[in-house]
């Protein structure tokens, strides 16, 4: 079994993966790195698991080292941080390829192996990043926009008498309270900025079809309603963080280190 961990700025996502497939996974607060409870809750997730390895992405550097030293003392185990250099499966076509979010690396890597290229990502998570490989199978680059949690505390925290709300389906596009009105802009908007921007990357990359793989936290709401959107991964980052791994094992073996 591999240990996998996703590190966001809110959670980090723990993921078990077998040769084949993430089988098991859990959340825990990002946070609990800092405070010292993360290690007790991560030895509970992989409890009588046999562990060969670890791997990582991480957009919270602070947290890195952290991580490590809990897979080095409590399983002794090497620990594969994903990187430009340790990615496999896509290629890289961007000017600076270390001010990637390797989260974003690892959506892409897991999108090609599952639908082919061209392929876009769409993570809704703090912010929604759209990640794109391109026809020759390439990271080329994407786009970032505040996340719909973001947006709606955003408008809590900076007005006197917006509340802060639930995001959920909302079928009339009128509000018929504050709180309706904010979920339509949050739900509805969200879906026409995705729209809009999927139109403009096809055209960008002068295809027909493209395929939109969304995972994250709002990524089943959003597409529920967006044909656009050709599949829903919620593992996606994990799975391609499990590729990376198998990706970089098999580099080793064919180096003769086994």
């Amino acid at each position: 079994m591999i240990l996998l961990f996703d590190i966001g700025n809110t959670n980090t996502h723990l993921g078990l993966a077998n040769s084949r497939r993430v089988i098991q996974q859990a959340d825990v607060p990002t946070a609990a790195w800092f405070n010292g409870t993360a290690r007790k809750l991560v030895a509970r997730f992989a409890a009588g698991s046999r562990l060969e390895g670890a791997a990582l992405c991480s957009v919270v550097p602070r947290a890195t080292p952290l991580v490590r030293k809990v897979v080095q003392h409590r399983w002794h185990l090497p620990c594969l941080e994903l990187t430009p250099k340790t990615l496999c499966g896509v290629g890289i076509d961007y000017p600076t390829p270390n001010s990637i979010g390797p989260d974003r690396l690892a959506n892409a890597a897991a999108a090609r192996q599952r639908v082919g290229a061209p392929v876009v990502v769409v993570d809704f998570g703090t912010a929604v990043t759209f990640d794109v490989v391109d026809g020759a199978g390439n990271y080329v680059g994407g786009i970032i926009t505040p996340g719909l949690a973001a947006m709606t505390d955003y408008l809590h925290e900076k007005t006197a008498l917006l509340p802060r709300i639930r995001i959920c389906e909302v079928k009339n596009p009128i509000g018929k309270s504050t709180e309706q009105a904010m979920i339509v802009g949050a739900v509805h908007g969200y879906r026409g900025l995705i729209r809009e921007l999927i139109m403009e990357l096809k055209r960008e990359l002068n295809v027909y079809r493209l395929p939109v793989v969304a995972t994250g936290g709002y990524a089943r709401l959003i597409a529920s309603k967006l044909p656009e959107i050709t599949a829903v991964d919620p593992l996606l980052t994990l799975e391609g963080l499990r590729l990376v791994w198998e990706g970089n094992q098999n580099r080793w073996l064919q180096r003769g280190g086994g």
